[in-house]
């Protein structure tokens, strides 16, 4: 399975801000500090966040950032989408015509890992920030 750590690291990092603060701005230096993460990883990450919606900038002195959405409103798809993320369970382009192994045939597992796939995007949908923090 694939999941890189921009998915985790920015659900991370929106679960912070929903448990401590969710009315006030945080500063991603002290989402940095309590989550471990990298705090140019979290501006990287925090610009597609904004771009797509999620979250809201604040400047100034007390600024930082703050949902743009209830956290019971924000599913984890939405979140893995917005830093373009993606699980995959996969080789192969599902719809592809070359199969998972280089052939024109997909491989004997397939059906197995295709389904186990849409199991786990089901069951982000399924979730939200708020299903984390409770």
């Amino acid at each position: 399975m694939k999941l890189s750590s921009k998915g985790r690291y920015a659900v991370m990092a929106l679960a912070d801000i929903a448990r401590f603060q969710p009315e006030n701005p945080i500063p991603l230096r002290d989402i940095s500090l309590r989550q471990g993460i990298s705090l140019v990883y979290l501006e990287q990450l925090f610009l597609k966040l904004k771009k797509n919606k999620i979250v809201l900038s604040v400047r100034g002195k007390n600024g930082g950032y703050i949902l743009n959405r209830s956290a019971k409103d924000i599913k984890i798809s939405e979140v893995f989408l917005a830093v373009e993320e993606k699980v995959k369970t996969i080789g192969c382009e599902k719809h592809s015509r070359k199969g998972c192994n280089g052939k024109s045939s997909k491989c004997i597992t397939h059906n197995l890992w295709d389904e186990l796939e849409n199991y786990i995007n089901d069951f982000f949908e399924r979730k939200t920030l708020k299903d984390l923090i409770n």
